[in-house]
């Protein structure tokens, strides 16, 4: 059976303005070697164009950890975020990790939850999945967007975490 995504009160995708889901799916890799290209935020810019600006407010950062306070640049967006799920991916559990996020006031506030559970599958497959949802009149415009923003933007976002982890690439330090 494959993990799913624990929604908080208000993020359940279907009741939310906007929902999207990305996932891939491939043989040969670990979750293990995958974990590390998502969980260290050092790596994020190394693999995805669409992160810059990555600070951290209550730990010390780059790799996240529960509770961690954090903000970073994406989708023309100034985001703080506070992660709210964190599980490291070992051989047998699978990875989880989840932040709420949010920018602006008022009707260009912005609420998010974006989770990614990383697991190993049978035959030497891992899955990387990544949704989330949100709130606010961002979200409904990003919604009505063609072609859609947030699903090319977090595909991108799968596709060079696998690649970086294929080519077993260093975390900048």
């Amino acid at each position: 059976m494959q993990n799913s995504i624990h929604w908080p009160a208000g993020y359940t995708p279907g009741f939310t303005d906007n929902f999207v889901s990305n996932e891939l799916i491939v043989v040969g890799l670990t979750a293990a070697q995958v974990w590390p290209f998502l969980a260290n935020t050092k790596a994020w810019p190394t693999y995805y164009e669409n992160c810059a600006d990555i600070a951290f407010q209550n730990t010390h950062g780059p790799v996240l950890s529960q509770g961690a306070r954090f903000s970073f640049t994406t989708f023309g967006f100034g985001v703080e975020a506070e992660v709210t799920e964190y599980i490291v991916s070992t051989a047998t559990t699978p990875g989880r990790v989840a932040w709420h996020g949010w920018c602006g006031q008022g009707e260009e506030r912005l609420d998010v939850h974006h989770a990614w559970p990383i697991e190993d599958l049978d035959q030497g497959r891992v899955r990387v999945l990544t949704q989330e949802t949100q709130n606010g009149g961002p979200a409904r415009a990003l919604a009505a967007a063609r072609p859609d923003p947030m699903i090319n933007g977090h595909q991108d976002w799968i596709k060079g975490m696998i690649a970086a982890a294929r080519e077993n690439r260093k975390i900048p330090a």
